[in-house]
């Protein structure tokens, strides 16, 4: 698994990285080894807002959809359309082209509240053990 250093992760599998004053979202590679090969991606319209934790959107994959949660609150400012042709960047590419949203942050002190790296691994650790 990689787990990028200069990234923050949620304990729902998302990846934030701050770009620019925004914020790019997307799952981890964690993530999209569990739920196998994606098939397609719904992704929010431009201008939507969200609030941390309500559902941003959504990963079909042979085994599962997904639901992905915004892991801060804020605008939606951009979004990887590359992602409705090419769903599968995601399994190959969660952390460079398998980005999803890009927010306008509304409260930048929401970050805080995300794991490290190193916090994230213990994290997908312990859920491993628990099977």
């Amino acid at each position: 698994m990689n787990f990028p250093n200069d990234l923050k992760y949620s304990k729902d599998h998302e990846w934030t990285k701050v770009e620019d004053g925004f914020v790019v979202v997307g799952i981890t590679d964690y993530a999209q080894d569990k739920l196998g090969s994606i098939v397609f991606v719904e992704l929010p319209s431009l201008g939507k807002s969200f609030n941390r934790g309500e559902i941003l959107a959504t990963v079909d994959s042979v085994k599962a959809v997904a639901e992905v949660y915004s892991p801060v609150s804020g605008q939606v400012e951009a979004i990887n359309e590359s992602l409705r042709d090419n769903p599968e960047w995601i399994n190959r590419d969660a952390y460079g082209q398998g980005w999803m949203v890009k927010l306008k942050m509304a409260d930048a002190a929401e970050l805080i509240s995300l794991l490290s790296s190193e916090a994230y691994q213990a994290f997908v650790a312990e859920e491993e053990a628990k099977g």
